[in-house]
């Protein structure tokens, strides 16, 4: 598998890639792969709520999470990292309005829409289903 050279990382794919390592090898290709990374400020607020629900439930030890968030932080200083702005909302509330997208989803999508046109070859990785819809 080819990682391509421009890469949109949406939280799923990279909570999944270094959560659950191994269980998707082709998203952990492609994040080690890409020459550029680009994520929504969204990505940012979404991967660290999720680590402060996986605390909460004691399950995983704070040494794995604590070395999860590390990796996550890491790779958002890899990204060039696109805030959510009027515009970006404005296009979140009419993008692909034919598909059951959630709020959160819709505001990746408008994102990664706007990155697309201005960066060529820009591809998106998620493994949330409703996601890959839209993008079909």
């Amino acid at each position: 598998m080819t990682a391509p050279w421009a890469l949109y990382v949406e939280t799923s794919a990279v909570l999944r890639a270094v959560l659950e390592r191994g269980t998707t090898p082709g998203v952990e290709a492609k994040i080690r792969g890409a020459k550029a990374l680009f994520t929504s400020r969204l990505s940012v607020v979404e991967a660290r709520r999720a680590f402060l629900r996986l605390r909460g439930t004691g399950r995983i030890p704070e040494k794995s999470l604590a070395d999860a968030e590390r990796e996550v932080e890491a790779l958002w200083a890899r990204c060039q990292i696109w805030e959510l702005t009027r515009a970006i909302c404005d296009a979140a509330s009419h993008v692909a309005p034919q598909k059951p997208l959630r709020t959160l989803d819709a505001l990746h999508l408008a994102t990664f829409l706007a990155a697309r046109r201005l960066i060529d070859g820009l591809e998106m990785l998620t493994v949330d289903a409703r996601l890959l819809a839209a993008l079909v």
